[in-house]
C-alpha cells in the first residue's frame, strides 16, 4: 500500500476535531482498519468516508457502541438493497422473454 493512500490518524483528528481516542475506539470496535507504518498509525484512503460517516454520528452525541450498532443496520441496508436489485435485473430478463 502507498503512503500516499494513507493519512495519519494525528492529522484526521486534528482536521475534524476529534479525539484521537475516538477513532481508536473505531478500530477496536471493528468499524474502521487502520495501518501502523513506523509506530504511526494511518488510515488507509479507501475508509475515509466511512470514518467520516462515523464521526457525523459521533457529533450527534451517539456512542461508539450506538455508532457501531447503526453502522450494522447501515451495513445490512445496504446489502438488501443490492440482493433487491440483482432479482430485479433477474426479473427484467424473464420480463424481455
Amino acid at each position: 500500500m502507498k503512503t500516499a493512500d494513507l493519512i495519519s490518524i494525528n492529522d484526521f483528528c486534528l482536521y475534524h476535531n476529534v479525539e484521537y481516542a475516538f477513532v481508536e475506539s473505531l478500530y477496536e470496535a471493528d468499524l474502521v482498519k487502520v495501518t501502523l507504518i513506523n509506530e504511526i498509525t494511518y488510515i488507509p484512503g479507501e475508509e475515509l468516508k466511512k470514518v467520516e460517516k462515523l464521526i457525523n454520528l459521533y457529533q450527534l452525541d451517539i456512542n461508539v457502541a450506538g455508532i457501531e450498532a447503526i453502522s450494522h443496520l447501515l451495513h445490512r441496508i445496504e446489502k438488501m438493497q443490492n440482493d433487491m436489485q440483482n432479482l430485479k435485473n433477474k426479473l427484467r430478463l424473464y420480463e424481455d422473454e
